[in-house]
């Protein structure tokens, strides 16, 4: 890939992470409940997300979904499922103070409940391999080996959704 190649792609990178949508409400929810520190692992949940759909799209499933009526709009409502039955889970959850120092478990912030909730609201957004589907071909030269430049582009993604998400859960943490 070449650099400017990948400059333009850091710079969509950049806005694509900076964009609200359902990462940035998982993070700043977490954040507010939970500190920085145990919503971490909500970040790294979304990151394996991001990660989960950009392999989809590099498989190619992505463009049958997008081709598929069916398909996409059975993975659409899985992520609309899932993200109300999380609204709900919110919304029923007894109003406890933030304690750094509680247990993950008294507060549903175990590590690895934020980890595959963070992870859910990526790979079941159908917005994001639609996205992706959209994006990706732009910054990604066929003529080249495919494997190496989607390492570099889902790398990218990562790098820059865990500086930004990180601000937002540390911009929450601190409210």
């Amino acid at each position: 890939m070449a650099l400017e190649t990948w400059v333009a792609f850091l710079a969509a990178a950049c806005l694509i992470s900076i964009s609200p949508g359902a990462g940035v409400v998982s993070c700043l929810g977490a954040g507010l409940r939970f500190g920085l520190a145990r919503a971490m692992w909500n970040i790294y949940g979304l990151i394996t997300g991001i990660l989960f759909v950009l392999v989809i799209v590099a498989a190619g499933l992505g463009a049958l979904l997008a081709a598929s009526t069916i398909a996409f709009t059975v993975v659409k409502w899985l992520g609309v499922a899932y993200l109300v039955w999380l609204g709900v889970q919110q919304w029923r959850a007894p109003a406890l103070p933030v304690d750094a120092n509680a247990a993950g478990s008294e507060l549903g912030g175990a590590r690895r409940q934020l980890y595959w909730r963070g992870f859910l609201v990526n790979a079941t957004n159908p917005k994001g391999i639609v996205f992706m589907l959209a994006v990706l071909p732009q910054f990604i030269d066929p003529a080249r080996p495919l494997v190496p430049q989607y390492a570099i582009c889902g790398a990218t993604l990562m790098a820059t959704d865990l500086v930004v998400m990180t601000a937002y859960t540390a911009f929450a943490a601190t409210a």
